[in-house]
């Protein structure tokens, strides 16, 4: 707990440092775009003034150059001069292929009249022009910069914190796959020793049912020896009728189940669903949620297996009357440490999730949930394409 609580801490550090510095860059931009943009209104300003002296007064031919040379030299702000009844007389700095088009520049006025106030020039005849501009492309791209540069910034922190996550969960996975094959190394010399105690005893016992058991018992450690050491190895997956399966899987758990609980499967008729799968690994799957099942209940309950196909798919659901689980949690279940019970590393749905969807492409899920009355898992896999048929789902 303390180390997930550790964690959303620096998730949340470096999303406040993110948008510090964003909002930084995005202040002083603004800043610079309204300096800019008060300059530019300055200098359609001086072109108004220089337009208005080479109309009105006659000037010597060195202030008519220079006046001309105002106006013809601000070729970066988009402009259109119009007469007091809106008539349009000239622009400039604006699509010059497109400059002699009238809806165009009705287009370009419209915009120019939503973006900024116009400038009044007053004329010696009582007459009034005006002149409508929009920023400049430089202003325009100045005022969208800070907006790529926090995209360029949470790209950077997205990148930077992936690739931590992918080198933690990396670490998290060898670290998984050492214990576990070290906890298979460490049960294998005392289950060769216990399989050769249950051999001596059915020699000098003979068929006891008690003694059979515990051979059952020994033998099931074996399996779990036998998955422990495969784990962070690729499975081989083999062709196996999913209900033949269950049916091995859960005879096992049964029999060492209160007499309290109530086992009910629901399979195909025929009985014959047909998938490629890790037998050993998917019964570890299914024992998992069996016994999440039989806590979720204290051991009294009703437990609903039931195996559905269509023609890509296989469909096994367990279904408990335990008491539920908010839908809140329905994905917080699967995650490592995740437990409810006072005793337990909450490491079962997360390792069954690992199998089914890693393992074998599949899909593992809380299909439904409702507190106070139970819980259905639904496990999805891909059915053999060698038996693919159509059924209902």
């Amino acid at each position: 707990m303390f180390y997930n609580l550790f964690q959303n801490k620096w998730k949340l550090i470096i999303l406040i440092i993110a948008l510090i510095i964003s909002g930084a860059f995005m202040w002083y931009t603004n800043q610079l775009v309204s300096k800019l943009a008060e300059e530019e209104r300055q200098k359609i300003q001086i072109w108004a003034e220089a337009n208005k002296e080479l109309q009105e007064t006659p000037l010597t031919g060195e202030v008519s150059l220079y006046m001309f040379k105002i106006i013809s030299e601000n070729k970066t702000i988009p402009r259109i001069l119009v007469d007091g009844k809106g008539k349009i007389i000239n622009s400039m700095n604006l699509n010059p292929e497109k400059e002699e088009d009238p809806v165009y520049l009705a287009q370009e006025l419209h915009l120019m009249k939503a973006q900024n106030e116009p400038i009044e020039i007053e004329l010696s005849d009582n007459q009034k022009n005006y002149i409508y501009y929009k920023d400049s492309i430089f202003l325009t791209d100045l005022y969208y910069y800070p907006f790529l540069q926090f995209f360029i910034i949470l790209l950077f922190l997205s990148v930077v914190y992936f690739a931590i996550s992918i080198s933690k969960k990396a670490e998290q996975n060898q670290l998984w796959v050492g214990m576990s094959k070290e906890t298979a190394h460490q049960l294998g010399t005392p289950i060769s020793s216990l399989l050769a105690w249950v051999e001596l005893l059915k020699a000098r016992e003979g068929d006891s049912t008690l003694v059979n058991e515990v051979g059952k018992d020994v033998n099931r450690l074996e399996k779990i020896t036998e998955r422990f050491s495969r784990i962070g190895s690729a499975p081989l997956l083999k062709e196996a009728n999913i209900c033949t399966v269950l049916k091995n899987a859960s005879e096992y758990l049964r029999v060492r189940t209160s007499s309290r609980v109530v086992y009910i499967q629901r399979f195909p008729e025929d009985e014959n669903v047909i998938a490629p799968i890790n037998i050993e690994l998917f019964e570890w799957v299914i024992e998992n949620l069996w016994k999440n099942a039989l806590d979720a209940m204290n051991n009294i309950g009703e437990i609903v297996v039931s195996v559905k196909q269509n023609g890509h798919s296989v469909y096994v659901d367990i279904t408990d009357t335990g008491k539920g689980i908010p839908k809140s949690k329905f994905k917080s279940v699967f995650k490592p440490g995740f437990t409810t019970k006072v005793r337990g590393w909450g490491l079962g749905l997360s390792l069954a999730k690992r199998i089914i969807e890693n393992y074998h492409k599949g899909k593992i899920y809380i299909r439904y949930s409702e507190i106070g009355r139970g819980t259905n898992f639904r496990i999805v896999l891909n059915k053999s394409k060698n038996n693919q048929i159509t059924n209902n789902k």
